[in-house]
């Protein structure tokens, strides 16, 4: 089990990062109808992330907790041991404050800000990276929300909206707010996930903080994450996409296997995978169409050269039974 070490004192008191300190913490990303508590609790039992994430939960500017009912029990899921982040999305520093309250008194430990999400809205306009345009509602919210948090309070972020560089006019905020840590997928917003993640800038905000800077953004490989880890002098890495593709990726990082798999460990990779992917999301979710639908959000992830005809005839599929027997077939 991870032991959250202390922070040195800030003016805040005491906090413990949900990583022992002296680790380069591999987390598993929010991503946005993937990351479900029973993705989480399949990659935890399997390749265990030292941190793990909510999918974003929305906060609404109206309502006496802000949150929904759904959110709040996802905030404060069982991890098996491993510090679980709750992130939260909106626009309203008034409503995501008492969000926060109520996500800490229902139980959680880690408070996340998402400021990179290119699809981020609520019903009353823009969140997610739309607010990297509004530096002057941030000038209120990070310190709002950073007297109101009394564990960490961390920001996930793009580099800017439409120019990579507005983060480094963001920085003095950040680090006015007192934030914890920082996660930077150095892309824009209005790029969402086209050319390449610039990690030349994620560098240049290690250098320029004195906050553990987590690097996000483009990991596919072990070799690519170690590159980064070297180039950047990050913290640690966040996994996405790269994850859930191939979850063993977080293994090869650990022991620093930079070899890719064989056809045949990624057929066996994948059989384990998805067949633990369905029997949980049968548990989670209602309706065949439901759980269909989920399991091929994940199969749209996975680009694994050699098996992209298999893929494809899953994702074809009209019932759990034809999925089934081709999962029992690779």
């Amino acid at each position: 089990m991870p032991v959250e070490q202390p922070l040195p004192k800030t003016k805040h008191g005491l906090r413990a990062l949900p990583w022992d300190s002296e680790q380069k913490p591999l987390m598993l990303a929010p991503l946005q109808g993937l990351t479900n508590r029973a993705t989480r609790s399949l990659f935890i039992d399997w390749v265990r992330p030292d941190v793990v994430f909510t999918e974003f939960m929305r906060v609404s500017s109206v309502g006496r907790k802000h949150l929904s009912k759904n959110d709040l029990k996802e905030a404060v899921s069982t991890t098996g041991g491993v510090p679980l982040v709750a992130q939260l999305v909106g626009n309203n520093s008034q409503a995501l404050v008492k969000a926060a309250e109520h996500a800490e008194a229902a139980g959680a430990l880690h408070i996340n800000l998402n400021m990179g999400c290119p699809y981020g809205r609520t019903a009353s306009g823009a969140s997610g990276g739309a607010m990297l345009q509004y530096p002057e509602i941030l000038a209120e919210m990070l310190p709002a929300l950073r007297h109101a948090i009394s564990g960490t309070f961390s920001i996930k972020l793009r580099a800017g909206y439409k120019d990579p560089g507005e983060i480094f006019a963001l920085l003095p905020l950040i680090t006015d707010a007192d934030v914890d840590f920082l996660v930077i997928h150095p892309r824009t917003v209005t790029q969402k996930y086209a050319g390449s993640a610039d990690h030349r800038i994620t560098g240049r905000v290690v250098r320029e903080l004195s906050i553990p800077v987590i690097a996000n953004g483009d990991i596919r490989t072990a070799e690519q994450g170690l590159r980064i880890l070297e180039e950047t002098g990050a913290a640690g890495l966040m996994l996405g996409r790269g994850a859930i593709a191939d979850p063993l990726l977080f293994e090869r990082l650990r022991k620093q296997h930079t070899e890719e798999p064989t056809e045949a460990e990624t057929a066996l990779m994948l059989h384990r995978y998805l067949k633990e992917l369905l029997r949980l999301y049968s548990e989670l979710f209602c309706g065949e169409r439901q759980i269909l639908d989920k399991v091929k959000n994940v199969l749209s992830f996975i680009d694994t050269p050699g098996f992209s005809k298999r893929i494809t005839k899953m994702k074809r599929v009209h019932n759990l039974a034809d999925l089934s027997a081709l999962i029992e077939a690779l």
